[in-house]
């Protein structure tokens, strides 16, 4: 990690700019993979898997007894591990719902709203690097909720043809059974126009890298919603004099090794506690599995040390993390100030492996300074808001003056006319 020390504020425009490949590059490539799965579907798909992992699996739609077969795979430590956090994020996802509220806003004048679930979802789950089960039941879990009548999961194959098996087990638990063994862009595209063989859906969910975000915002174009912009992971923490230094290097380890192009920020007021916090990161990466990649993330990650804390939240705002952790056995002082990230992790404790997994939070989460303008998802993801209204002839009387004139004053006569035809017709009852 580049450390810098005290920057101007003229300079902290650059220092938020998140590591990028070459964006015409990536655009072309992206829709060189849209256009030929729309034109040939399941075989284009088929070509993509054995081009980018290696082999295309036999069959792309995962069975019912492969499901079987996979649960007793699984460790009872696993499946317990997988339960407990299913009860957690079930009952912060079910605490969501909203009762519906009908309002009279004038005598005779009821309106209301309803949640109705979004009917076919489809959600992608990263399985490259690292089979990304928990993002079945970040996902799975408000869905099942919501009651999608269909929701497809796309995750790529590994080298043997199969999934993880903790990825199905997840799906199973969340009511999903349509399965497919696609990933990457060409998974989003699929789940966007439709092949011979999977379900073209509505809304599409999920994480993944740069390509997988970019198809996101490709499809969003022809009608097909998306959740957020959820692209390579991030994570930014403020660390005082009352942090521990393990704590935040194992902090932004946890988010440099989701993948190279991962980026993670450390923001201090105090040079010295910065380097200790380095030298930890240091100590930590010489035993972590996944040591290469963290190290290509961090190549592209910075330290920065500003005049105060207030200062490190002014940053955070501009940065607008995905996650951001507060470092301090004080962090209740920092609340107030922030107003841009994601998910927010308080004290010395709270890591932010825990919203990963089991706090009942949802992962899936806007990164790439998108924090400022939209949330995570959450239950409302799942659903859209049909409004309903109803008038009594005496609320129409209430209102049509009111909405009369206003017509009439936009010049638009005939929708003027709608009110006037019906309580003339009142008037000679």
């Amino acid at each position: 990690m580049k450390v810098y020390n005290k920057p101007e504020r003229e300079e902290w425009p650059d220092l938020i700019q998140r590591p990028v490949i070459d964006k015409r590059s990536l655009s072309d490539v992206v829709e060189r993979i849209i256009r030929k799965v729309r034109q040939e579907g399941d075989a284009a798909l088929e070509r993509y898997a054995r081009e980018f992992d290696g082999a295309a699996p036999e069959s792309m739609i995962v069975t019912g007894r492969e499901m079987q077969e996979a649960e007793l795979l699984l460790t009872p430590g696993l499946k317990d591990a997988i339960n407990s956090a299913y009860t957690n994020i079930y009952a912060f996802h079910n605490a969501q719902r909203e009762r519906e509220q009908i309002i009279e806003t004038a005598p005779g004048v009821k309106c209301w709203r309803k949640s109705t679930a979004i009917e076919k979802v489809g959600l992608y789950i990263p399985g490259g690097t690292a089979p990304l089960f928990s993002t079945v039941l970040m996902l799975g879990i408000p869905a099942q909720i919501a009651g999608c009548k269909e929701i497809v999961l796309c995750t790529p194959a590994g080298s043997n043809g199969k999934i993880h098996p903790a990825i199905m087990y997840a799906a199973r638990i969340t009511g999903i059974t349509k399965i497919f063994k696609t990933g990457g862009a060409q998974a989003v595209a699929a789940m966007a126009y439709g092949t011979q063989t999977i379900p073209k859906v509505y809304k599409i969910f999920g994480p993944g890298n740069q390509y997988v975000t970019k198809a996101k915002e490709w499809v969003q174009q022809d009608g097909v919603a998306i959740d957020i912009p959820a692209g390579p992971s991030e994570v930014l923490v403020i660390a005082d004099k009352t942090c521990n230094p393990a704590f935040v290097a194992a902090d932004l380890l946890s988010q440099a090794e989701h993948g190279a192009d991962s980026q993670v920020i450390l923001l201090c007021d105090d040079l010295t506690l910065v380097m200790q916090c380095l030298q930890e990161v240091e100590n930590q990466l010489e035993n972590l599995p996944r040591r290469a990649i963290a190290l290509k993330a961090l190549s592209s990650s910075k330290a920065i040390v500003l005049e105060s804390p207030e200062d490190c939240v002014a940053f955070s705002n501009e940065y607008a993390p995905e996650h951001l952790i507060i470092a301090s056995e004080d962090a209740g002082r920092y609340v107030s100030g922030i107003t841009n990230a994601g998910s927010v992790f308080l004290g010395n404790y709270s890591c932010e492996s825990a919203g990963d997994y089991a706090s009942g939070t949802n992962h899936t989460l806007p990164t790439k300074g998108f924090a400022k303008n939209c949330s995570g998802v959450s239950l409302d993801s799942f659903v859209k808001k049909i409004t309903f209204q109803e008038l009594s002839r005496e609320g129409l009387r209430n209102i049509g003056n009111t909405v009369q004139t206003m017509a009439r004053a936009e010049e638009l006569v005939a929708h003027a006319n709608a009110v006037s035809i019906r309580i003339n017709s009142m008037n000679n009852d």
